[in-house]
């Protein structure tokens, strides 16, 4: 939000009345998008400071569930199971998780009383450690706040159309923020720390917001495929396109389900809308959970994958292994019957947008190169934080004491390439392009038109 100079001359550039219609323009944006969403960017910054170490956080949290003690050989998936069904009668069984190596528990997940559960066992002696009500988990709250503010698709919503709106603050704070008469080191790259408290305010935000621009632009751009609205078209349009999943995933014929992947498990993004196939029915006895271990097993599947059962008798076992390298995604379709592999789509088997959303996604959590990349993340969140209160601070400080100090509106005629990017941007993303056309009739029809609104805003 750069206005170091609200209520200062316009700089002239020699001094064409078009640049200065323009810098006005590109400004007055600026500060209607930094003030109505910066406050959300903070909180997606703040969430997702803390999302990154996630891992680190439930292994404290959670610690006395996840650890056991090596000790001989693990038992059965059946057996464990069956202790479950023991302890809870009546139970549904979801779920299946084999722990990952030689000291992590299994997790057994449950319907008992319309209540989704986690149970957390002993692999070696098949004992109950302790159970989790999976709409208690710390870390998916902070997941749901951050992906959807806890308010669901309105909340998705409003943190997909902050975080598009955060490509107009880049856009325009890089315009801002480049210099208008010769190239300099300081006051751009490195902020200026003898020239008076209102350059240092200035140089405070808007050259860290340089620095981090390329990241933020990033985050921003790998968040947008879980989006609700842009994400699913974005999905959709990839699968169709034929960069999502090729047909030479199905090793069958070719499923006759309308069910999506996404619709009964948690699987990468470039498997969600995988079909689900239909199991064989005809004449054959279910597989045990042993089977579909030990399927797993001899398909070399990432050790941290889960089993979903079937809800149906048509229905199969999905094993999801969502590590946390992308390269070991896997997402597998198995008969429930006669243990057929019916999709096995893996990481190497995804299109281009495939693996680029991949890597993307596993970068934006943190996962893809561990500590390093959880630390570099956190640097970026926490820039992203620092610019948007400095700006708000910088604008609180500048602007004058009975109005908001923007910009006085441009005549159109004079902005017209940037309304040209305005509205490219709001083709691309069409909330955008909606609130565009509120902000823009709201500008014209009523800050322009009511005077003391007028003097309010331009101060």
């Amino acid at each position: 939000m750069d206005v170091e100079n609200i209520n200062a001359k316009y700089p002239q550039s020699n001094d064409k009345q078009t640049n200065k219609s323009f810098y006005q323009a590109v400004w007055r944006w600026h500060l209607y998008a930094g003030l109505i969403f910066a406050p959300f960017l903070i909180i997606l910054a703040v969430t997702g400071s803390i999302y990154l170490f996630k891992p680190q956080i439930e292994q404290v949290i959670y610690k006395e569930y996840y650890e056991v003690t090596q000790q001989g050989v693990k038992i059965s998936a059946s057996e464990q199971i069956n202790e479950v069904k023991r302890l809870y009668p009546g139970a549904v069984i979801t779920k299946y998780r084999p722990g990952e190596n030689a000291t992590r528990s299994s997790e057994v997940s449950i319907l008992s009383n319309d209540t989704s559960i986690t149970v957390f066992l002993d692999p070696y002696t098949g004992k109950s450690i302790g159970e989790l009500n999976n709409d208690d988990r710390i870390m998916d709250k902070i997941e749901e706040f951050h992906g959807e503010l806890m308010a669901g698709t309105l909340g998705d919503r409003i943190v997909e159309l902050a975080a598009c709106w955060a490509l107009v603050l880049i856009i325009t704070g890089l315009y801002l923020w480049f210099p208008r008469k010769k190239l300099r080191i300081f006051g751009v790259l490195f902020p200026r720390v003898k020239n008076g408290d209102r350059v240092l305010r200035r140089d405070l935000h808007a050259v860290p917001a340089f620095w981090i621009s390329a990241g933020m632009l990033f985050l921003i751009m790998t968040g947008l495929p879980w989006s609700g609205f842009w994400g699913s078209h974005f999905q959709t349009l990839t699968t169709n396109s034929g960069a999502g999943y090729p047909p030479s995933v199905w090793t069958g014929s070719a499923p006759t389900s309308s069910i999506k992947t996404k619709d009964i498990a948690d699987v990468p993004w470039a498997a969600e809308n995988l079909d689900v196939p239909k199991s064989d029915i005809q004449g054959f006895i279910p597989l045990s959970i042993d089977d579909v271990v030990s399927i797993a097993k001899s398909e070399g599947i990432h050790p941290s994958y889960t089993v979903i059962f079937p809800s149906e008798k048509e229905g199969v076992y999905t094993l999801s292994a969502f590590p946390p390298k992308a390269q070991d995604e896997v997402t597998v379709h198995i008969d429930q019957y006669s243990g057929a592999v019916l999709s096995d789509y893996g990481y190497d088997n995804y299109g281009l947008i495939g693996k680029i959303v991949a890597w993307g996604i596993t970068l934006h959590k943190g996962t893809q190169f561990g500590l390093v990349n959880q630390l570099i993340s956190l640097v970026l969140c926490l820039g992203i934080i620092f610019v948007a209160i400095s700006g708000f601070y910088l604008w609180i400080k500048h602007k004058p004491k009975k109005g908001m100090g923007a910009p006085k509106a441009p005549s159109k005629a004079k902005t017209r390439t940037f309304l040209v990017l305005l509205v490219g941007l709001g083709i691309l993303f069409p909330l955008v392009g909606l609130s565009l056309i509120i902000l823009w009739v709201i500008d014209l029809l009523i800050i322009q038109r009511i005077s003391a609104v007028k003097r309010f805003m331009n101060g």
